[in-house]
């Protein structure tokens, strides 16, 4: 983590300038403290975590490569940091800070006499950092796959003629936190029949009947990080139609999968599964990217989208989860989670892809 400060601190121009960064998430990515509140403050020479009273404690106990300072008066403590470091000029996020954060921010500063910057520069900075995972990063989301997955077995158990779609999304989730995950990475996609046609469909009260197929777009969070993955299964029989549109959506991912490596355009994964699909003649049905970034967010740069040209690099996480949705009928997405390599890529996703049928 303290590369990650001295990075943001080369992205400083003058020694005068400094960067706050109010988001939770980009927060806990430097300070490796999860808290509700707070910021982290980094000047050209040194880096604050500042909390209020409830995490001070925890705060000191944990964080060993910043200054933690518990505030009773913000804008007090803020004046006295600038002073001592001769601030000027503050760089803010601009992704993930509202507009009463930022107005807020402006007036404060207004009193210290520093100039506030609310554009995209330290966003670029940050996104440069986050978008490739280190090996703690990676273990910490291999980690959260594995949680998934051992969930994602148990459950197929459950998949039945009889079974309702809200029952099964909370077994799953109290199996994830059985199994260590801290909480679930989203609000897990458990659907059948004519639900699955909905990419991002809610588990409701819908029943599970036989030939109906049964779609799980489930992912754990394991100490901050997440996993994603989809695998959907048929439950007693399935129709020739539902078989051979699942065999084109398997057919799209593994072909897609297999180009996956660094110096690859993003756009090309996409269209690569994008092509298979449009020419098996369902290229309407395919209407979201073929998959994206993977981290501390369930969606994270880069997207693996038709209009991305973002070259792939060796410590990326992405998805890789072309999908098939006939309205009001059903639908087939198939989902792994990868770590992009220099030749190639490994696949955190080891459950079968193969139909089954339940």
């Amino acid at each position: 983590m303290e590369n990650r400060i001295i990075k943001v601190q080369d992205g400083l121009k003058h020694s005068d300038e400094a960067a706050i960064i109010l988001s939770d998430i980009n927060r806990l990515y430097f300070s490796g403290f999860k808290s509700s509140a707070g910021l982290a403050l980094i000047t050209k020479s040194c880096a604050y975590l500042i909390v209020d009273f409830r995490y001070g404690e925890a705060a000191k106990a944990q964080v060993k490569h910043m200054n933690v300072e518990v505030y009773q008066n913000l804008l007090r403590t803020l004046r006295e940091l600038f002073k001592k470091h001769g601030v000027r000029k503050v760089y803010f996020e601009n992704n993930g800070v509202t507009l009463k954060q930022a107005n807020t921010y402006r007036d404060m500063l207004k009193d210290c006499e520093v100039t506030p910057v609310f554009d995209t520069y330290l966003d670029a900075i940050i996104d440069n950092l986050r978008i490739i995972k280190s090996d703690d990063e990676i273990q910490k989301i291999e980690q959260a796959q594995k949680i998934t997955e051992e969930a994602y077995l148990e459950i197929l158990n459950y998949i039945k003629p009889g079974a309702v779609e809200r029952d099964i999304a909370l077994e799953l989730e109290y199996l994830m936190r059985k199994k260590g995950a801290e909480t679930v990475a989203f609000d897990l996609i458990t659907i059948t029949g004519k639900n699955t046609s909905r990419p991002h469909g809610v588990p409701g009260d819908r029943v599970v009947r036989d030939g109906d197929f049964f779609t799980m777009d489930i992912g754990a969070r394991f100490e901050g990080y997440n996993s994603d993955m989809t695998r959907t299964v048929a439950v007693g029989h399935v129709s020739d139609e539902q078989r051979s549109i699942y065999e084109t959506v398997l057919r799209s991912q593994k072909t897609a999968l297999q180009k996956i490596k660094s110096g690859v355009a993003a756009e090309k994964i996409d269209s690569i599964a994008r092509d298979i699909i449009t020419s098996a003649g369902f290229g309407d049905c395919f209407g979201h990217a073929t998959g994206h970034g993977v981290g501390l967010e369930i969606h994270e740069l880069p997207t693996v989208s038709v209009k991305n040209k973002t070259l792939l690099s060796a410590g990326m996480v992405i998805t890789c989860e072309p999908g098939i949705y006939i309205s009001d009928k059903f639908g087939v997405r198939i989902e792994d989670m990868v770590l992009v390599t220099p030749h190639g890529y490994k696949n955190f996703t080891t459950v079968p892809k193969e139909l089954i049928i339940l």
